[in-house]
């Protein structure tokens, strides 16, 4: 099976799961209900999401480039941030693919392209710690409420599915990477297409690493802080703008902020589905709203956050093109 058609069968599947996902978010929604909530939107909170998620994006693009600092000295700013808008802008259609095409937008003679995806590595690394930390946060702050919920709709499941069939899948899994890289490193000076993969591996590392190498370390833990401090303020902003929504604080909006951060984890074009049951489904059980003001929240957060990604993804991509042909 050739390249091509493992895409083809890849992005078919996922796009196959976000229209499931859909379809169980959105089956028995009152539509007349629905439409009378969007009209009450307060529109002046879907400016203020506007701002802070643009910001989220800057924060985004000052961590990115302090990681690639001290491997590209050279590179610039808005290189970086032109990069990181085309990357999301793909994620939208392709999910996961953006990140391999930010990487050879920034790769250079002196940072080549398995440096770059190393620094995204890290970056991911840090955020599976965010979410992590803001679920953790939400779940002190506020057990009473969000405790049982987390733990029926989220911890048993998933801890269901661990014990299980699923359970010895990723047992193998982690026994055959664990292979792999056992085979690489002995094998690397006797085969070839091995001592390739080494050298690979070898920059990959070298990415990630470059974590290491910053002079500013607060900085980059302040530009993380910076991002998930934004993303929780989207969700607030999108819970203020609905009337029925606008007596929750924001100590609700980082517990939806975490379990919503949780749908990215589902490989579905642009988190399409999995993020509006998964808000929906919280804003029903803990606070005793109807279905549709769960949609409307989520429906709200997302499809703005989309349509900020499409405007200065396309503004970015035109930028890079012009750039490229001068």
């Amino acid at each position: 099976m050739n390249k091509n058609t493992k895409n083809i069968i890849k992005y078919t599947l996922s796009t196959v799961l976000a229209v499931v996902l859909v379809w169980f978010a959105f089956r028995g929604v009152d539509w007349k209900a629905f439409w009378a909530g969007l009209q009450q939107t307060r529109w002046i909170w879907v400016v203020l999401y506007f701002i802070v998620a643009l910001l989220a994006l800057v924060f985004r693009e000052e961590r990115w480039y302090a990681l690639m600092k001290p491997l590209d000295p050279e590179i610039r700013r808005l290189h970086v941030w032109d990069s990181i808008n085309v990357g999301n802008l793909i994620n939208i259609v392709l999910p996961g693919a953006g990140e391999f095409a930010r990487c050879g937008y920034v790769s250079s003679k002196r940072m080549s392209y398995d440096k770059a995806f190393g620094t995204i590595a890290c970056e991911r690394l840090c955020d599976v710690f965010a979410i992590l930390i803001v679920i953790i946060l939400a779940l002190a702050l506020k057990w009473e409420s969000f405790g049982p919920f987390f733990a029926e709709n989220i911890w048993q499941p998933m801890a269901g599915r661990m014990g299980g069939a699923l359970g010895w899948l990723i047992a193998a899994v982690v026994l055959l990477i664990a292979g792999f890289f056992a085979a690489v490193y002995f094998l690397r000076r006797r085969v070839r297409l091995f001592g390739r993969i080494a050298g690979w591996l070898k920059g990959l590392w070298a990415g990630f690493a470059s974590v290491a190498q910053l002079k500013n370390k607060w900085g980059f833990v302040l530009t993380t802080v910076g991002i998930w401090t934004m993303y929780v303020l989207m969700l607030w902003c999108t819970i203020k703008a609905i009337p029925d929504l606008s007596a929750l604080g924001m100590v609700d909006a980082l517990f939806l902020s975490a379990v919503g951060n949780l749908a990215s984890v589902i490989p579905v074009p642009g988190g399409i589905g999995a993020y509006h049951y998964l808000v929906a489904l919280s804003i029903q059980s803990l606070y005793g709203l109807p279905w549709e003001t769960g949609i409307l929240a989520a429906t709200l957060g997302h499809e703005a956050h989309a349509i900020l990604i499409i405007i200065v993804g396309v503004i970015s991509y035109a930028h890079l093109t012009l750039r490229k042909k001068k």
